[in-house]
Parts: structure tokens; sequence; C-alpha cells
């Protein structure tokens, strides 16, 4: 995936989640938009170099997006958002290779019984058997691993409990773990963050669904999905 054009600046301050001050190089300051849910722990501080891309379009109250952070050597992409698009690519292109093989893809369908979506959706059109594939983005970085999730997250525990739903139902269900940063480490879930969310994530896998981290390589040209990352 392509960015749009990348403007530099630093950061002064995150707060209220999804908002960010920033002073940009010719020394104007600007509140872009994040978006990101999660704590951000490891992938912002104050005063770090971030990107932000400007939007003018009249309906948005906030016209730059937060897209990339630096800290240290490491570039991180901070908008949960581009997951999904850089892993759909990834699938068209051949890169996730446990995804090839099916005639559909869809993103955002509904699925299950408690009003859901599923990111994506794929199936054949001679079977009855789906493809069920929820993404996440991991951009925590814990020394020595990459982890998810970086804070306490319900709504990630019903996705998991969703796809084993699926599994139960003849389908086929797939956790995809999209790793935003650059850190070349292996990935593990962060149970001394959300224990709930690990005792679920073992239950569903001893039950059927699959497992794929992905590692992403970012630059200030593009992003996008090049290696499959050891699951610690």
């Amino acid at each position: 995936m392509k960015f749009e054009k990348l403007i530099h600046g630093k950061l002064i301050k995150r707060y209220k989640r999804f908002l960010a001050d920033i002073v940009l190089d010719d020394g104007s300051e600007i509140t872009a938009h994040v978006p990101n849910s999660g704590a951000m722990t490891s992938c912002i501080e104050d005063n770090c170099d971030v990107w932000i891309t400007h939007h003018d379009n009249p309906k948005r109250k906030l016209k730059y997006t937060l897209e990339l952070t630096k800290m240290g050597k490491e570039l991180i992409c901070t908008n949960t958002g581009v997951a999904n698009k850089i892993a759909i690519e990834a699938i068209e292109n051949g890169v996730i290779t446990e995804l090839q093989g099916y005639d559909n893809l869809k993103p955002e369908q509904k699925y299950g019984n408690q009003n859901s979506r599923i990111d994506i959706l794929l199936w054949n059109n001679d079977s009855d058997k789906k493809c069920f594939v929820e993404i996440k983005s991991v951009s925590l970085n814990l020394g020595s691993t990459l982890a998810f999730p970086d804070a306490k997250t319900t709504r990630g525990q019903k996705h998991l409990e969703e796809l084993r739903d699926m599994v139960k139902e003849g389908h086929r269900a797939v956790m995809l773990y999209i790793i935003q940063r650059t850190d070349n480490l292996p990935f593990r879930i962060a149970y001394e963050i959300d224990k709930k969310y690990n005792e679920i994530f073992e239950e569903v896998i001893k039950q059927g669904v699959e497992v794929l981290v992905y590692q992403s390589s970012i630059n200030h040209e593009e992003i996008k999905v090049f290696k499959k990352v050891k699951f610690k």
C-alpha cells in the first residue's frame, strides 16, 4: 500500500486516545486524528518523530491523520486500519500462502449471532465451507518479542470466540496478526496484559482456529506484508 504524501513532525502529546498535537518542521502546530484505540505502548512518546497525512475533505473535523512513528531505529505504522488493507493485498498477491486457492474475497462481511463483521471472508463457488479471517494489528514491543494485545480487549476476546463458533459450524477460521513495525522479533500473546484473552486464545486454537503471523516492511513510501513470522 502506497502512503499518500507524508508530512514530518514531532509529537507534542497524545490525549483522549484519538488526538495528537504535533509540531511540524515549519514550526506550525496541528492536531491530528490517531486511528488507534490501543494503549500504543512502545510505539509513541512525547517528542518522537511522526509522519502524518493531510486530507482536504470538508466533512472531516481534523484534516490530519497520524500514520507513522519512529522509536529508536524502528518505524511503526500506528494506523490500525492499514492492517486490513495490506492483508488483502498480500492475499491477492500470493504472499500469504496459507490463504490461497479461494475464488472469492470480501471484506467486512456480517457473520455469527453477535451482529459482528469478519475482516475477510474467503470462499469457493463450489463449496459451502467458508474461511473466516480476523485481522489484528501488532505494534507492541516487549523487549525480546512483539505481542498482542497492548491493552485489555473484550472485543478481541469476542472475536476469538466467534472464530471458534465458525469452526464448530464446519468452516475454516483464521486469526491473522499483522506486525506493523520494523523490529525483527518473534511474536507472542501478551498474557501479562490480558490474561483472559490469552486463556481464550489457547482454548480456541485447540478447537481448530488457525493462527498466522506476518511481518510488514515499512518505509516512507509504502507498507506491505512480506514474510511469515515465528509464533512463540
